[in-house]
């Protein structure tokens, strides 16, 4: 069993009712798929914060397909890994199936609507309804295959391999595999395995005959033992593969055969050690994500997600947590690929509603086969060890609210008994009919001050005997206790509850400094998911900062006004880049000893502002400002060390203790001077390292490409765009409009980190955003795609690719 890619030959287009007629502005176009029907609508302040003001709509996508008479005796599956939203699928215009969840993949079994020996049409329809908290995107966003097999054939995600038996010797890898007879009649087929690690050398080998009844299925299993097993790790994230391979019962002629990916690792978890994987203490370093890829809108395109989870690690993250959704299949290979842990998160609602079209509308009769398709994508993954059950549940707090969590952590354990079961609980959220009222009527006394004290506020009230005593139930059910802002439970539980392991399941970013001590301190507590790792599209403005003194200030909460787009809370950026944010982390982190060097914007010196929650200051990791030599500016230096030591040109402009004001900070007042600005850190007296940032000089428009090549397997190449000097250094305060030209291919997206626009990820142009841009560039078949980047008082800048 092949999935074969059924991405292209599409179209898209507005749904249309039955009496309705198409015109220009109606018209299906081709699309690329997976694709995101949203992304390209025009934005609107009447449309909302949480989609990032962009709209919603029903969406029809379709496609011609031939279907050769010799398909007459196959079995043929098209399989959808994910459409948002409410899909309707129809073949040949006769409906198939219909899927509500928008995360959950699918199969259609196209049997009995196909037209053999002639062109076939297949239609999708996705309704998004602005349903959730935060932009979803929408249509055909993640990848489709067409499967066509022998009536009796290894079932989709048929292969199950376990390994919980584990030693210095071997491992014992049980393997079950799934057969299904299409036929009238009984088949006895013989199943053949074979296990090969990653040089291609064969590790184990086993067979069994198998009979499955008509229009049944039958499990084959095995049990392999692996001599000198190499497991899977964060640090050596060893993979193996087994090939299923269906024959005659004699071994004779191949009827289907299957390959699986997995991993070797050893689970282990407990107050005392924490969460140890293959033996060895792991403090999770983690950041919450959200599905977008920013530039390209809410798709999973496997180079996409492979480098956002290469990024990520890079920057000292070691786990993320799919908030609040199931991740894509892409997204699972790439952290297994790179070693990165995943909390895999079933949905941010149950039966009580956050929005007027949410997931909770039949909740109640899905949420068991949503849960069987999170596993069934997950349960080869070595890089899953979480299933969080929910996030900020609205009726966790009740009697029956604890029935559900039961019953969702009990469904996980049936279908997959080896992996943990967590959940993100607010207690705020849970008893907002008795501490909102509270909260409310101090953010109408003083807005301002209430965003400045809210995280304070959470603490207190998370702390509270009354989330103490209504959440224990619920909390009871989980293998790990997840808390989202609720920092000020960890000593208090280790005192309350002795034998629960928590986990931070969402926090604020600029408390990492104690957050992550608390983690050290704390053998209950396994890690910390800040909110949040990757800038993303929705929550508009979420962590912006407002200069307050400008006539067209007005107090708006968390939410950002239009024209708004991006959360503004991640550590890096949504092309990609590291915002100071990044390097204060990895600092507190203990991952980097030089120090980072953070300037506030000086045009805006002296300035009030106001920050929520989940804001970082106002900074930029530059020395280069269009202002007045001698202008005031405050300088911040993050550093693990006792003090810090500021330089330009080499005169020690002042030298001050770290963490005085800020923990890992230290802050100086001082003026801008173009030269070399140097902090240097010392502890005991002793240098222990240093960074500079430099002015820069002439200035040139530069386009690199991240990698030359795509892969002949990859789609997707990324092409950094940049104002700056010869020595490398950007200028980030003198943006220009670019506008981008590609050949040998197409333009998928471009964007920068400006969360404050109105600019179009589908356009050829785009401003840079402190003189940085990303363009990305689809392949359409082998050969150069050239890209060339123009704006005016620049030389064009050229950057190309070789598609294999």
């Amino acid at each position: 069993m092949n999935r074969i890619s059924f991405v292209d030959g599409w179209t898209a287009g507005p749904k249309l009712g039955a009496f309705e007629s198409r015109d220009a502005a109606t018209a299906a176009v081709p699309v690329a798929v997976p694709h995101d029907a949203l992304r390209d609508l025009p934005r609107s302040a009447d449309e909302g914060v949480h989609s990032g003001y962009i709209p919603g709509g029903v969406f029809e996508y379709s496609k011609t397909f031939d279907v050769p008479l010799q398909w007459r005796d196959k079995s043929v599956r098209v399989e959808f890994e994910g459409v948002y939203r409410d899909a309707s699928v129809y073949i040949n215009g006769d409906f198939a199936v219909h899927e509500a969840n928008g995360y959950a993949a699918f199969v259609v079994d196209a049997d009995p609507f196909l037209r053999f020996g002639e062109p076939n049409t297949i239609t999708v329809e996705a309704r998004v309804h602005k349903d959730s908290r935060w932009y979803t995107g929408g249509g055909i966003y993640r990848p489709v295959h067409l499967i066509v097999a022998d009536p009796v054939h290894i079932a989709l995600d048929g292969t199950v391999v376990t390994s919980t038996d584990i030693d210095d010797e071997r491992a014992i890898v049980e393997i079950a595999t799934r057969i299904e007879n299409k036929t009238r009649h009984t088949a006895t087929r013989r199943l053949n395995w074979v296990v090969v690690d990653e040089d291609g050398a064969e590790s184990a080998s086993g067979t069994s005959p198998v009979t499955v009844l008509p229009g049944g299925s039958s499990v084959a299993r095995v049990r392999l033992p692996l001599w000198n097993p190499r497991l899977w790790g964060p640090d050596a994230p060893h993979l193996y593969r087994v090939q299923s391979v269906l024959t005659e019962l004699d071994g004779g002629a191949e009827s289907d055969a299957d390959e699986t990916r997995f991993g070797i690792r050893r689970l282990q978890l407990d107050t005392k050690h924490g969460l140890r994987i293959n033996g060895v203490t792991l403090d999770l370093r983690g950041a919450c994500i959200h599905h977008d890829n920013g530039p390209l809108g809410a798709v999973s395109v496997a180079d996409a997600e492979e480098r956002r989870v290469r990024l990520l690690k890079a920057a000292g993250f070691n786990a993320i947590r799919s908030a609040h959704n199931p991740a894509s299949r892409a997204l699972l290979d790439a952290c297994d690929l790179h070693g990165v842990i995943v909390m895999d998160e079933l949905t941010d609602v149950w039966t009580k509603s956050k929005t007027s079209f949410d997931a909770s509308i039949g909740f109640d009769e899905r949420w068991q086969r949503d849960i069987a398709a999170l596993v069934a994508k997950d349960i080869n993954h070595p890089s899953v060890v979480l299933y969080s059950i929910g996030n900020e549940i609205l009726e966790l707090a009740t009697p029956h609210g604890a029935t559900w969590s039961r019953r969702l952590a009990e469904e996980f354990r049936a279908l997959d008994p080896t992996r943990f079961i967590t959940n993100g609980i607010n207690g705020i959220i849970a008893n907002l009919d008795r501490i909102g009222e509270a909260m409310a009527d101090a953010e109408a006394s003083d807005p301002n001050t209430m965003m400045a004290n809210m995280g304070e506020k959470m603490a207190l009230a998370n702390a509270s005997s009354l989330v103490t005593d209504s959440t224990e139930e619920s909390a009871a059910v989980l293998d790990v206790v997840g808390f989202n802002y609720a920092d000020s439970r960890y000593a208090l539980d280790a005192e309350l509850f002795p034998n629960r392991v928590i986990v931070g399941s969402e926090t604020f970013p600029d408390r990492i400094a104690s957050l992550w001590a608390d983690v050290r301190r704390f053998p209950h507590v396994i890690g910390d998911f800040t909110w949040t790792g990757w800038d993303y599209i929705g929550e508009a403005g979420i962590g912006r900062v407002d200069y307050t003194d400008g006539e067209d200030y007005e107090p708006t909460g968390t939410a950002g006004p239009y024209p708004y787009l991006l959360g503004a809370c991640g550590d890096i950026d949504i092309t990609g880049h590291r915002l100071p944010a990044s390097y204060y982390r990895e600092i507190a982190y203990g991952l980097r000893t030089d120090p980072a060097i953070a300037v506030h914007r000086p045009q805006h010196h002296g300035r009030p502002t106001i920050k929520t929650p989940w804001s970082w200051d106002d900074v930029v990791s530059s020395w280069t400002w269009g202002v007045p030599a001698g202008s005031p500016v405050i300088v911040d230096v993050y550093a693990d060390a006792d003090e810090v030591e500021l330089c330009l040109d080499g005169t020690v402009l002042a030298r001050c203790a770290i963490g005085t004001q800020l923990p890992l900070i230290a802050r100086f007042e001082t003026e801008y001077h173009p030269g070399a600005l140097t902090a240097v850190t010392y502890t005991d007296g002793a240098e222990v390292s240093r960074t500079s940032l430099h002015t820069a000089g002439r200035p040139a428009l530069v386009a690199r490409a991240e990698c030359g090549e795509i892969a002949s397997n990859g789609v997707l190449g990324y092409v950094v765009i940049t104002i700056q000097d010869a020595g490398g250094t950007v200028l980030c305060d003198s943006d220009r409009l670019v506008t981008v030209e590609v050949s040998g291919g197409e333009l998928a997206g471009i964007g920068s980190g400006r969360v404050r626009t109105e600019e179009s990820f589908a356009g050829h142009s785009c401003t840079t955003y402190d003189g940085r841009l990303l363009a990305i560039v689809r392949r359409t078949g082998p050969g150069e795609i050239r890209l060339t980047a123009s704006a005016t008082g620049f030389d064009p800048a050229v950057a190309v690719i070789t598609a294999l």
